[in-house]
């Protein structure tokens, strides 16, 4: 049985990403699989890195005291799915803040001789489910940070088996079809990752 750790950053129950987040715990559920479904903005995570935790940010024996828990669950993880929108070209602040107060030396990554090393070895699959307000084209023009993250650095730490970025574009002018498209390649891709 696989256990994954759905992060999902959406403060709105009634969103389209929450529909989304809802589609992916749930069919991951269906295959059987264990489901930590984390959601930041419900759980109340706290985004901000503090002064001392920037302090401590190395030592990898004291840096992962304030958020011990969420390293707990992500150490326990199997596989690693983000569901988020893409808000001005970057992840909304819970998210990003996650990734900067969990996602710490000695626990994503291991530095040997200043070169960062992956240290999530254990997360053999790894997906981000999102949307963008604009097209593909206008993504591509801003760099699409969102998806180099995920495809890049934090694909380096995990180094997984299995990777998919499922986006959907242009979600301004989305209309139901499309949406509940974009639901069924969810739905369909979570079936067999």
């Amino acid at each position: 049985m696989t256990r994954a750790l759905v992060l999902f950053a959406h403060p709105c129950a009634e969103s389209f990403s929450a529909a989304l987040h809802a589609t992916v715990v749930g069919t991951l559920e269906r295959r059987g699989w264990t489901v930590d479904d984390c959601d930041l903005n419900a759980e109340g995570f706290q985004p901000v890195l503090t002064a001392e935790e920037r302090r401590a940010y190395h030592d990898a024996a004291a840096n992962t005291g304030p958020v011990a828990a969420h390293v707990a669950r992500l150490r326990a993880a199997e596989a690693l799915v983000l569901v988020f929108p893409v808000w001005n070209f970057g992840f909304p602040a819970i998210l990003k803040g996650y990734f900067d107060r969990v996602f710490l030396p000695g626990v994503s990554f291991r530095l040997e001789d200043g070169k960062v090393r992956p240290n999530l070895t254990h997360v053999r699959r790894l997906a981000a489910v999102t949307t963008y307000g604009g097209t593909r084209l206008r993504a591509l023009l801003a760099g699409d940070p969102p998806r180099h993250v995920v495809t890049r650095a934090i694909w380096h730490v995990c180094r997984p088996q299995t990777m998919r970025y499922l986006a959907l574009y242009d979600m301004n002018r989305a209309d139901d079809a499309k949406r509940a498209a974009f639901l069924a390649r969810v739905r369909s891709e979570m079936e067999r990752f």
